[in-house]
């Protein structure tokens, strides 16, 4: 399905899909965002770990065009807020709560999308639907939170968009779903004209299919980082007992004690070969880092 010809495609060569400077906002007790600064390049999926609070929701809002923010913020080129309408022909978002009608059928909401959006395409959805036990009579209400994703995902993977938003997309889902859906993702959406932004606290199962890293910790970036720069980056040691005080003059960044009288220290920027003398060496998982990164105990 190609579309109209009266809609206009921003400029997909641009170096950066979403480039932000300073994005500030503040409500009356809290401040979401204190100077968040950050660029997301095309064909990449970008994941924007932080804790509840951190600021996660508040940046994915302004990259929406669903809230105000001070600072510069430009998606595909676009202001957000002031060009959202045009903007929402190339932006997709899946919330952690799919809010589809519960009298609506399947055959219904597709029967809209199409309506609406000018760059769906019926055909693509369907052989998507066509996998799942999801029937054109189905009604929302008769579905499972995991059927209602897999309507929600189909519906949007057969949009032609540039940058698809993803906010706890597998919430509540069980392992089964979850990992189908990310599959389904990889193998049926992204290619290198896609750009993919995901938040989630599962952060091992998403960690294998991620090219880049964003870490927010009190409304900042306090990590931007490709994924093969982070496991150059870090490393972590579980310390030889004899090894402990020369271990603490390479200055980890931070370091936990393991049953037996073991110690993990987790280093930044120190080469690999000079960290092999003091015990194994591994990189650590993206959990582990971002537990070492948000509270300063690695675990």
């Amino acid at each position: 399905m190609n579309p109209p010809s009266n809609v206009t495609r921003p400029d997909v060569t641009l170096p950066h899909v979403i480039q932000a400077r300073g994005l500030r906002k503040a409500y009356r007790h809290s401040v979401a965002l204190a100077d968040a600064s950050f660029a997301i390049e095309p064909g990449r999926i970008v994941g924007l770990i932080g804790p509840n609070g951190a600021g996660k929701t508040t940046a994915l809002k302004a990259i929406l065009g669903l809230l105000q923010v001070d600072g510069d913020l430009q998606v595909l080129g676009l202001d957000p807020r002031r060009d959202r309408d045009r903007l929402m022909n190339d932006v997709c978002f899946i919330a952690d709560v799919a809010v589809l009608p519960r009298w609506m059928r399947v055959r219904e909401t597709i029967d809209y999308v199409e309506a609406v959006h000018p760059r769906f395409d019926r055909s693509r959805c369907e052989r998507f639907l066509a996998n799942t036990r999801l029937t054109p009579k189905m009604r929302v209400r008769e579905m499972s939170k995991g059927m209602i994703v897999q309507l929600h995902l189909a519906l949007v993977m057969a949009i032609d968009a540039r940058l698809l938003v993803l906010d706890e997309p597998t919430l509540g889902l069980d392992i089964l779903y979850r990992k189908e859906f990310y599959q389904r993702l990889l193998e049926d959406y992204f290619d290198e004209q896609k750009t993919i932004l995901v938040t989630t606290h599962q952060v091992e199962e998403i960690e294998h299919i991620l090219t880049d890293v964003m870490f927010i910790r009190d409304g900042r970036i306090v990590l931007q980082s490709t994924m093969d720069e982070v496991g150059e980056r870090f490393t972590e040691v579980l310390v030889n007992a004899d090894r402990l005080d020369a271990a603490r003059a390479l200055g980890p960044v931070n370091e936990r004690s393991l049953p037996f009288g073991k110690t993990v220290m987790l280093f930044d920027g120190v080469p690999v070969a000079r960290l092999a003398g003091y015990g194994e060496t591994r990189n650590p998982g993206l959990a582990d880092l971002f537990v070492a990164q948000m509270k300063g105990t690695y675990a």
